[in-house]
């Protein structure tokens, strides 16, 4: 039978029997792919996977499954019959009948998810199971066994973990009460289900896929509950074991399962791979991109490709290393200067660096000496005043070496003259390139880390400037201080995401920005003149570009929102804080640093 679903994929429908029991099946995707399967928890059913499965199958064939009592699979009247254990040969079942000959791999969530970790833990699991990429579904030994050893050890720190489980749990006392599923089939419709996600995860309604069935899978489903009583596993509970590779997949803000109880994991297995992201419990229905790409990486880790950067830095019990191994970093005007010591500091902290430059040479020269320090860089040339060549970086960039972690937005130039003697031209050249570069690299990057689901973050290069407004300054002060003020509408709107904002504010450091700059207004000699008086003064002020560089890192470790650098930014910071405006506006009306 063939059907088709939202995601206008076709779906071919068919019955596997376990027994008494029969299971809808659903296929879709490369018929020739290796396997995945999709293994959904309650009140769900394999609708759950919607928006997940467009992901995966151009590559997969993928396998999704009513469990029993939901959808168009059999409903057993006995609870005992929803016991885990039940669950598991079910899912056997399945994997017998679609890939009888290779192994399959499997993600799943909630209780989908607890019913695979039984099987993955059966003795020669590995035999049949691929790679396992677990969502907000514990195995319940595990889990028992993770809360009674912190009971053994009764100190606040061990007790707080275990006891913050149970009372998320709790709930599963009501849900066992005889009354409880006949009030669910009066009460809980499709539409109050979204509005309850949309208000506690804050996931829209569009994206919560349910079937025809939901009330009442909703209702039949309530017996796992009654099956499988969570809190009997704290008294007693199985040492299981698996060699099958297994990837966590833990919500932050899950209020069943709190991300605490997979703290003992790697105790059970033998590879394990942990993301704690930043989300609610119904992750495939608000993160769908972030599961598919995860179970993606770990299946082409384990079919014998690179791993990926991602999945590298969730291994558990790798060794610890440097603080940004398995980073990339983006840095834009990394020719020369902060750029240029800031590509350095963080290659020396592990990550591997994309230097562009609107100078090719200069970008290859930062490549090099990453290089001969033992680092990774790849140089590119760009001009950041353009928005078209921008978004085809952030693209090759994403295409070639993979998403992101920071972007650092440090291109700009300088510009210096009473505003009346700055032509338009260099004031609009100016504003092009020190704040709309900041603009364009953010908009291209960030959307990539949005796509992405992993967080991230970008860093923007202001300046004192932008707090500390000065005579002869005003198209470099403008585009300072509007850097400042997006990077603040930038920082609250990407919080969501995960992606922290800095804003990095230098003082006076000694670069070649001032050997580069335009003095407006002036014959050649005399700007000239200027350029070497003001490269002298910043030589003698003696405050290298490595220090800025140090900054940057030390603030992107600590997620640090504004960040002024030197002693007079931070002096200049305070006094605009703290000084009455009109004894700043006195102080800028009678002193020029320009002529």
């Amino acid at each position: 039978m063939a059907l088709r679903t939202d995601s206008t994929a076709e779906v071919r429908q068919r019955t596997v029997r376990n027994g008494d029991i029969e299971l809808a099946v659903y296929e879709q995707g490369v018929a020739d792919g290796p396997v995945i399967v999709l293994v959904h928890g309650w009140p769900d059913s394999h609708r759950l996977w919607d928006n997940v499965i467009p992901h995966l199958a151009d590559r997969f064939r993928v396998i999704s499954y009513d469990s029993r009592g939901h959808g168009r699979s059999s409903n057993p009247e006995d609870f005992r019959a929803f016991a885990i254990a039940e669950l598991a040969t079910d899912f056997f079942a399945v994997i017998d009948a679609v890939s009888p000959d290779e192994p399959v791999h499997v993600l799943a969530h909630d209780w989908g998810s607890v019913t695979v970790w039984d099987a993955v833990c059966e003795p020669d699991a590995e035999l049949r199971i691929a790679s396992f990429t677990s969502v907000s579904g514990p195995n319940l030994d595990h889990a028992g066994a993770w809360a009674r050893r912190r009971f053994a050890r009764p100190t606040p720190r061990n007790l707080v973990g275990p006891l913050a489980q149970l009372a998320s749990v709790a709930y599963q006392f009501a849900f066992m009460a005889p009354i409880t599923p006949a009030l669910v089939r009066r009460g809980l419709t499709d539409r109050a289900f979204r509005l309850g996600l949309r208000l506690g995860q804050g996931t829209p309604p569009e994206q919560v896929t349910l079937g025809d069935t939901f009330t009442a899978d909703a209702a039949n489903g309530l017996k796992i509950y009654r099956a499988n009583l969570v809190v009997a596993k704290v008294l007693s509970s199985r040492d299981r074991h698996t060699k099958v590779p297994v990837q966590l997949i833990v919500p932050a803000y899950d209020p069943a399962v709190r991300p605490a109880v997979f703290d003992d994991e790697s105790a059970w297995t033998q590879q394990l791979w942990r993301r704690d992201i930043d989300a609610g419990h119904w992750v495939p229905y608000s993160h769908p991109r972030v599961l598919a790409r995860a179970a993606i990486q770990l299946i082409d880790a384990v079919s014998g490709k690179e791993p990926s950067r991602e999945l590298r830095r969730a291994e558990v019990g790798r060794p610890p290393g440097r603080p940004f191994d398995h980073h990339l970093v983006v840095i834009t005007g990394a020719g020369s200067g902060i750029g240029r010591e800031t590509a350095l500091a963080f290659a020396r902290a592990g990550a591997e660096v994309v230097v562009s430059d609107i100078n090719r040479d200069a970008a290859r020269e930062t490549a090099t000496l990453i290089a001969e320090s033992g680092g990774t860089a790849y140089p590119y040339a760009l001009d950041v005043s353009d928005e078209s060549a921008v978004q085809a970086h952030a693209d090759e960039v994403a295409a070639v070496h993979g998403v992101p972690d920071i972007v650092v937005n440090n291109a700009g130039i300088g510009q210096a003259a009473p505003f009346l003697d700055t032509p338009s031209e260099s004031f609009k050249r100016v504003l092009d390139i020190n704040l709309y570069g900041v603009i364009h690299g953010s908009r291209a990057f960030a959307r990539l880390m949005s796509d992405r689901g992993l967080g991230g973050h970008i860093v923007n290069i202001s300046s004192m400037a932008a707090y500390a407004p000065q005579q002869g300054f005003s198209a470099y002060s403008t585009s300072k201080a509007a850097v400042f003020t997006f990077s603040d509408c930038l920082r609250a709107e990407l919080a969501k995401d995960g992606i922290g904002v800095t804003t990095v504010c230098p003082g006076i450091v000694h670069t070649n920005i001032v050997r580069t700059t335009e003095f407006s207004g002036l014959s050649p000699e005399k700007e000239q003149a200027r350029r070497q008086l003001f490269d002298t003064l910043y030589r003698l002020r003696s405050y290298p570009p490595a220090k800025v560089a140090e900054a940057i890192v030390a603030a992107v470790q600590h997620n640090r929102a504004v960040v002024p650098v030197t002693p007079e930014a931070w002096v200049a910071y305070y006094a605009t804080r703290l000084t009455p405006p009109s004894l700043m506006r006195f102080a800028t009306a009678r002193a020029s640093l320009a002529r």
